[in-house]
């Protein structure tokens, strides 16, 4: 099976992230990179801060889980990592493209090439009248020159048979199963060669079978395309596919699970999975979720700085003072 052809003309970044860490290090060539992002909606004289200050580094070639409860502000930053919706206040760039700053011709153009985007719901991925290869073909059709005509029914073929979707060729979405129409919609996603992978809840509506052939199919996309790759995801079994998790609470990036496979003593292979809370500018860290409660820490605790490493302890004065 050939890879798909390459876009023609595809457009390298013309910047990645100018305003990543100084130096070296992690993030300074990242793809994508929210520098304290803020969103706040207004309705009915009321403000609500979806986004606080949200710190996110993405690298080009990662695939990365986002996950939160409901109202953390996923949905909210995948939205505006879409295009679909704008900054109150920080920055977000993806592939050199600030999104606080496009014009509504630059934002079509990014939506079009810059990013696939593959949604939860089956009827907003694929035009329920259009065959497989109409639905992977339409978005090269509308982005023009970009892919040559000659070019675009190989790499619709490529595309489907990458994702195990290719007997689907000729079938309209309502002869299709759920996985089937999951992994044609990534197959829409990736028609102009984008620089990210957007997927939103992708095995929601999916029962587990299909759920992993999905999630197979983005890590085929990420492994063998080099696809940079995000997935909003509460499905603990796709987030715990995927060597990054990043968890958002209160609007804010949490913590991250970085996820890496060595051998054991026996020999075998196992996944060693480490937990790191996330620091922002100025130095706030959130302790990950149940810590805190499990050592009954609220208000306050007591820190103390070790050659090596910071200790955190509950607060044991005031129960001292209440004696």
């Amino acid at each position: 099976m050939r890879r798909p052809t390459e876009t023609a003309g595809r457009a390298t970044p013309k910047r990645l992230a100018a305003r990543n860490r100084e130096g070296g290090g992690r993030g300074r060539d990242a793809l994508v990179a929210c520098d304290r992002l803020v969103r706040i909606f207004r309705a009915e004289g009321v403000e609500v801060q979806a986004l606080q200050g949200l710190d996110l580094l993405v690298e080009p070639g990662e695939l990365t889980a986002v996950v939160g409860a409901s109202g953390s502000g996923k949905s909210t930053l995948l939205n505006i990592l879409a295009g679909l919706d704008t900054p109150s206040a920080g920055s977000a760039e993806v592939a050199g493209n600030d999104l606080g700053t496009m014009d509504a011709a630059a934002r079509l153009r990014y939506r079009r090439e810059a990013i696939g985007f593959v949604r939860q719901q089956a009827s907003h991925n694929l035009l329920p009248y259009l065959t497989a290869a109409q639905n992977v073909a339409l978005p090269m059709r509308l982005a023009g020159g970009r892919t040559p005509r000659r070019q675009r029914a190989g790499r619709v073929r490529d595309l489907l048979d990458l994702l195990g979707a290719g007997h689907c060729h000729d079938r309209v979405p309502g002869r299709m199963s759920g996985g089937e129409r999951q992994r044609t919609a990534i197959a829409v996603g990736l028609a102009n060669a984008p620089a990210l992978l957007l997927a939103d809840e992708p095995t929601g509506e999916l029962d587990s079978r299909a759920a992993d052939e999905v999630l197979t199919a983005l890590r085929t996309v990420n492994e063998q395309l080099g696809t940079t790759v995000l997935i909003v995801t509460h499905d603990a079994s796709v987030s715990s596919a995927v060597r990054r998790t990043v968890a958002i609470r209160d609007g804010r990036t949490s913590f991250e699970v970085l996820r890496r496979a060595t051998v054991d003593d026996r020999g075998d292979e196992v996944v060693v999975a480490q937990e790191y809370v996330t620091v922002d500018r100025a130095g706030r860290l959130q302790l990950p979720e149940g810590f805190a409660e499990r050592l009954s820490i609220r208000d306050r605790a007591r820190v103390a700085l070790q050659p090596d490493h910071i200790t955190v302890h509950r607060d044991d004065s005031r129960d001292q003072g209440d004696r």
